[in-house]
Order: structure tokens, then sequence, then C-alpha cells
């Protein structure tokens, strides 16, 4: 399978190695409708990719590798972990995303998988497409620095912004989970009622 540009192969990446501190428990296998956010994400860049990793866990269905160089790095440990992957295993670019965002619109996945460059969504950075080139450049970063933002990241080594006027809804809390699955016509979960 071939998308994006040319014949490039692309490598999704789910991030799903955060601690959900302001979940309250482990939101990756929270359920919307009767799926886990996990398999809602993977789902949304398995339409977009030729394969789908899990960064951030060392244990699920299809390929679940760990954080890199370590956990507790936030999203750069997880993107890290994929851009490395996707080298060693000849894919050209990453397409990212949260595992806290299960509800993509596939025209915005299809739109960075359509940039000539590496390019995040300006109000949510680790939704973007990065070229596997560039698993060097932040294994020195997080080596040598503290700042474990994407956004600054990505700006620091050139990465494109794309505006969309659309959101890309978040999930960090269990009312941002209720009003997600309202929103699509499913209730609240029991433990909210």
């Amino acid at each position: 399978m071939t998308h994006g540009i040319s014949s490039e192969r692309i490598l999704g990446a789910v991030l799903a190695g955060g601690q959900s501190s302001r979940f309250g428990s482990d939101k990756a296998l929270a359920l919307l409708g009767n799926k886990a956010l996990l398999v809602h994400a993977t789902e949304r860049l398995a339409k977009v990719s030729d394969t789908v990793i899990i960064c951030g866990r060392t244990e699920g269905k299809g390929i679940a590798i760990p954080d890199r160089p370590a956990g507790n790095l936030g999203p750069l440990g997880g993107l890290n972990a994929a851009l490395h992957y996707a080298r060693d295993h000849g894919f050209d670019r990453v397409l990212s995303a949260g595992c806290d965002t299960p509800i993509l619109p596939d025209h915005l996945l299809r739109r960075l998988t359509e940039q000539p460059d590496s390019t995040i969504f300006d109000h949510m950075p680790i939704v973007g497409i990065w070229s596997s080139n560039l698993a060097d450049a932040l294994d020195s970063h997080l080596e040598h620095g503290d700042d474990r933002s994407v956004k600054r990241w990505a700006r620091s080594i050139g990465v494109r912004v794309l505006l969309s006027e659309e959101a890309i809804p978040n999930i960090n809390t269990p009312d941002e989970l209720d009003a997600i699955s309202v929103a699509q016509g499913g209730v609240q979960s029991p433990r909210r009622r």
C-alpha cells in the first residue's frame, strides 16, 4: 500500500506512553463506545498508513514498542521510538497521533500525508508527519535538553505548521471523554452518571 507522496512508505505511530495524570486511570484503555481510545486511534491511522505501531507500550495487539530512550519523556519519547523504528524498517515517514485523539478526521490525516515535508497541525502538534531521517536529531535533542515540547522541537528544526480551522478533539479528562461520547450519540460512562 502506498500513501502520500509517490510510493513512500508511511508508518503510523500511536503515542500511548503518557501517565494519564489528569484522566486518573490509563486513558488509552478508556472506552469510547465499545472500543478503547487506543483502538480508535490505531484504526484511524491504519486508513492512511502502511503499518501502525503503538509507542510507549510493551504489550498490546500488533507492534508495541517502548518510548526511546526511556519512558516519562512525554510524546517526544514515543515519537523518537517511532522515528527509529521507521528508519530501521524501511519507512520513509511517520504519521503520529496520540491515543487521546480517537476521532481524527480522515481528510486531515490525508492532508498531512500529502505534505512534501515534515508537518504538524498548529493547535495539535502531536498529530504530524515526520521524516524518518529526523531520528538522530530527536535523539540529540532528548539527550542534551530538558524541553519536552513537541511544538518547540518541531519549530527548532524547521517543521512546517499547518493551520486548521477544524478542531481535533483531544481527551485528557473523564469529562472530555463523556462530552465526546455524548456528541457522538453515546452516553456518559457508568462511573460518571
